[in-house]
């Protein structure tokens, strides 16, 4: 049995949630929904790109670039992952935000160099409005935020920074697959990295009901594909694996009852439990997970959906254990 933990702060009944308009920080009390109760996530207010051709206000330098993220969140937890596979640790340093998320949103440590992760929104643009989220890529240099879209950087660092990668570093997005890495993650970005949350701040029955029946139609048919075929698009690993295992790795521990996806757990999918052991052992990725922060992170910044802000001791899930999808394809 784990030992207890000693939370940092304890939670209120009604901790608001913050967001930026044009430039100020305000606080509502719960997610932004429709008038249906479905939940309404918020685009992204930075696309600029980090390139390697001339010219370019953010050229591919090395040491130039920080990314500001969270080990909580499956999205940052996508560049985390590349980072680390690719070899750019040295290239592009980091700064992970705490666990705990309250009134003035993504909160850092006293050593670090900022406070609040809002105020670098509104360095970038003064004018800003909606969330501030992770993670975010900081151009050094030009004192801004260059995006703050995972996506965007997972290709930025796929693409555009091959001359820093490591000897012998995966190819993320092989030019003949990227076609088919965006229909696979354009394909699991709405039933499942957004369906949980969906699910989980819907204000309705219906609204939440939608998500949960979408979501799992979902993870059935990627069961039954992960059934022949090692990984999403086939026998090379992409950043569609990458897309999908982060928020797979969260489902168990924190979707199935902070959310309440139930219907099954993940570890009741064969091919989609052992998927995410096989992404889990693959190198580098293991040391970019820190299940107690995912679960603090969770369980106690969203008081709308845990109001006491408990925390569960488990499940117990042992990612170590063989995935036996060797003989499926190529690693």
């Amino acid at each position: 049995m784990p030992a207890p933990r000693a939370w940092s702060k304890v939670v209120s009944e009604a901790e608001p949630i913050g967001h930026l308009n044009q430039g100020k920080w305000y606080c509502e009390d719960e997610f932004p929904t429709n008038s249906d109760g479905h939940f309404v996530r918020v685009t992204s207010a930075f696309r600029d790109s980090i390139s390697t051709e001339a010219d370019t206000a953010h050229p591919a330098v090395a040491g130039r670039y920080r990314l500001y993220v969270a080990y909580a969140c499956p999205w940052a937890h996508r560049v985390l992952i590349a980072r680390e596979m690719l070899g750019l640790t040295d290239a592009v340093s980091v700064t992970v935000a705490q666990a705990y998320m309250g009134e003035e949103g993504w909160v850092f440590s006293a050593e670090d160099d900022l406070d609040y992760l809002w105020r670098l929104y509104v360095k970038s643009d003064p004018q800003v409005s909606g969330r501030a989220t992770v993670p975010v890529l900081w151009d050094r240099q030009a004192g801004r935020i260059v995006n703050n879209e995972s996506r965007d950087i997972l290709r930025m660092f796929s693409t555009q920074m091959v001359a820093f990668h490591r000897e012998g570093a995966p190819a993320l997005a092989p030019e003949h697959l990227r076609g088919r890495i965006a229909e696979v993650i354009d394909a699991i970005y709405e039933p499942v990295n957004n369906g949980v949350y969906r699910a989980g701040f819907a204000r309705t029955q219906q609204a939440h009901e939608q998500a949960v029946r979408e979501l799992f139609a979902a993870l059935d048919h990627w069961e039954g594909v992960l059934a022949t075929q090692r990984w999403l698009c086939g026998e090379h690993f992409t950043e569609a694996d990458i897309c999908l295992f982060t928020t797979l790795l969260r489902f168990d521990s924190v979707y199935v009852t902070h959310f309440k996806c139930n219907i099954r757990r993940l570890v009741e999918y064969p091919n989609l439990w052992g998927f995410t052991r096989d992404v889990y052992q693959q190198p580098g990725v293991a040391s970019t997970i820190n299940m107690d922060e995912i679960k603090e992170h969770y369980f106690r910044s969203h008081p709308s959906v845990n109001p006491l802000g408990l925390v569960p001791l488990g499940p117990l899930l042992d990612f170590d254990e063989p995935p036996g999808r060797d003989s499926l394809g190529a690693g």
